[in-house]
């Protein structure tokens, strides 16, 4: 198996081939380079490798742009530093992506799924089509900036990083500023999801979503949950719900 590694940090192919050599005896690396220019160049003076090991991010930029200058067939694993929250959703048949640093059973497990998928000789893969979708993919999410919402007669705009948190009744929605002003907010807690930056809100349970900078005080509750103890004050018990504790006390803690 003929393989050409995209990477930009000395150290990274380095142990990228040891990693290689231990996980697979048949591939052979037949060429580095370590930018966007280079890479262009190996392939168009070179006959097409069974499989490319790329680095997203290199020196010159994204490696995506190799594919908008030069005709790529062969099938990619890409090697990537981003958060795996970002690339999670990105597993299909014909590209793969390892998570920096790189470790030997994920190599193995990417290299087996490679020879499972292309080693039958199926048709050349729509590399372009599943380049685009990454990108989409790593595209920073704008999140929601402002809420227009009703006061008295009168619309006002609210900054989000004035709101403390947003919750329910169970009929209508609202949110809380830190100068404790309450509005009633047009959006359920699920669209709220998609439009609050997940840095600094979390949802705590179907009917609460905080900032990190309105919780006071969190003390253990009974069923393995946690109350919250929030500034303003809120009128209403703010429960972290059993299945959202882990996850909470990882954000809590970044």
């Amino acid at each position: 198996m003929k393989v050409l590694i995209v990477e930009d940090e000395e150290l990274a192919v380095k142990k990228l081939r040891k990693t290689l050599e231990t996980v697979d005896a048949t591939a052979e690396v037949v060429g580095t380079v370590d930018s966007i220019k280079a890479g262009v160049e190996w392939l168009e003076q070179n006959p097409q490798p069974d499989l490319i090991l790329m680095d997203i991010e290199l020196a010159d930029g994204q490696s995506f742009e190799i594919f908008n200058l030069t005709e790529v067939k062969s099938p990619v694993i890409f090697t990537t530093s981003y958060d795996e929250y970002a690339l999670k959703a990105f597993k299909v048949n014909s590209v793969d992506y390892l998570l920096k640093p790189i470790q030997k059973d994920e190599l193995q497990s990417a290299l087996e799924k490679f020879k499972k998928t292309h080693a039958a000789g199926k048709a050349d893969i729509n590399i372009d089509s599943l380049v685009k979708e990454l990108q989409l993919k790593l595209q920073p999410k704008e999140y929601r900036k402002r809420f227009l919402v009703k006061n008295g007669q009168k619309l006002v705009s609210i900054e989000v990083n004035d709101i403390a948190y947003f919750y329910s009744d169970g009929r209508l929605n609202f949110f809380k500023t830190n100068d404790n002003k309450k509005f009633v907010v047009d959006y359920t807690m699920d669209e709220l999801e998609e439009m609050l930056d997940p840095e600094r809100y979390f949802r705590i349970s179907r009917s609460f979503y905080v900032s990190i900078a309105s919780i006071d005080k969190i003390d253990d509750y009974f069923g393995n949950r946690l109350i919250l103890q929030l500034k303003p004050a809120v009128d209403k018990e703010a429960l972290v719900s059993r299945e959202k504790v882990t996850d909470f006390k990882k954000w809590m803690g970044k």
